[in-house]
C-alpha cells in the first residue's frame, strides 16, 4: 500500500511539473512550432550571410554581385561582440532595403548559465530568468523599432552553445526563453530562435514534444562543415518548423570576397520572415 501510495505522488507530481511548464496566463497566445509561418510576415528562400559588424552601404552594394540577398544584422542586446554598430540606423536599414536586401535583426542577449564560450560568460543570465527574458524581450523590439522595423518582423535571440544536458540550467534557460518570446509575441513581433544545432536547438526541440508553450516562432540552427539544406537536420522534428520557419547555417568564420570588397562571413540557406523595414 506504502508503495502504492509513493507511485501515486510521484505521477501526481509529474503531471504538476508538466502542467507548469505548459501552461500560458490569461491571454497569452501559444505558439504552435509545427505550423506554417506566421501571418502578416514578409518570407524569404535564398542564401543569407551575417557578419559581426554592420558594413557600409557601399559594401552592401558591391555585395549585390554575390549569390546573397539577405544579411544577419546585430542590432541589440549586451552579449554582442560588436557592440558598437555606427553605421546601424533607420537610414542605413531603408538603403539597403532599396537595393533588394532582405535583413534579418539578432538580438544577443543574457545568455545561459552554463554557456559554453568563455567570452560569453560575463553574460549570463541572473536567478530571476523569467523577469530578465521579459524585460529583454521588450528591449528587443524597442531597439527593432529605433531601427525602422516594423511589427510582424522577426526578431532572432541568439543563445549560444549551452550544456542543455544540465537540468537546472535547462530550466533557467529555457523559462528566459520562453519569457522572451512570449513578450515580443505580445508586442506583435515574431520570435525567432538561433543556436547550435546540438545544444540550444536540440533543447527546443526537446521541449515541443514535450509540449511545453511560448516556444520561438522560427528555427535557425548552426551546424557548420556539411551541405546547406533546411530539412534534414536530426536535431529538429521532421514536421516541426515548417513550412517557411528554418534557417540553416551551414558554415562560419569564411571570408568571401565579391565586389572588391572582402569579408568574413557564416553562411546560411533560410526560407524563413524578413524585416519589414518602414
Amino acid at each position: 500500500m506504502r508503495i502504492r501510495k509513493m507511485i501515486i505522488g510521484f505521477v501526481l507530481a509529474l503531471t504538476a511539473l508538466t502542467m507548469d511548464l505548459t501552461a500560458s496566463p490569461p491571454g497569452a497566445a501559444a505558439d504552435r512550432p509545427a505550423g506554417g509561418a506566421p501571418a502578416r510576415t514578409s518570407t524569404f528562400r535564398g542564401w543569407a550571410f551575417d557578419t559581426c559588424d554592420t558594413q557600409s552601404t557601399d559594401t552592401m552594394r558591391r555585395w549585390r554581385r554575390s549569390s546573397y540577398r539577405a544579411v544577419g544584422v546585430y542590432y541589440a542586446g549586451r552579449g554582442r561582440a560588436c557592440k558598437r554598430q555606427p553605421r546601424l540606423n533607420h537610414g542605413w536599414m531603408r538603403e539597403v532595403k532599396r537595393m533588394g536586401w532582405r535583413v534579418l535583426p539578432v538580438y544577443v542577449g543574457s545568455q545561459s548559465p552554463c554557456v559554453i564560450a568563455k567570452n560569453k560568460k560575463h553574460v549570463r543570465m541572473g536567478r530571476h530568468p523569467w523577469q530578465q527574458g521579459s524585460k529583454e524581450g521588450r528591449d528587443a523590439v524597442r531597439a527593432a523599432k529605433a531601427i525602422g522595423v516594423r511589427q510582424h518582423s522577426p526578431l532572432y535571440l541568439d543563445m549560444e552553445a549551452y550544456s542543455y544536458r544540465k537540468k537546472s540550467c535547462a530550466h533557467t534557460t529555457l523559462s528566459f526563453i520562453r519569457s522572451w518570446d512570449r513578450e515580443v509575441r505580445r508586442l506583435g513581433y515574431v520570435p525567432g530562435f538561433y543556436s547550435s544545432a546540438d545544444s540550444g536547438v536540440r533543447h527546443m526541440d526537446a521541449a515541443r514534444r514535450a509540449g511545453v508553450r511560448d516556444l520561438p516562432s522560427v528555427m535557425w540552427f548552426a551546424r557548420w562543415h556539411t551541405d546547406p539544406h533546411l530539412y534534414r537536420e536530426p536535431a529538429l522534428g521532421s514536421d516541426a518548423w515548417r513550412p517557411a520557419r528554418r534557417i540553416h547555417q551551414y558554415a562560419g568564420n569564411v571570408k568571401e570576397r565579391h565586389g572588391g570588397r572582402t569579408l568574413v562571413i557564416d553562411r546560411n540557406l533560410m526560407h524563413a520572415p524578413v524585416a519589414r523595414i518602414r
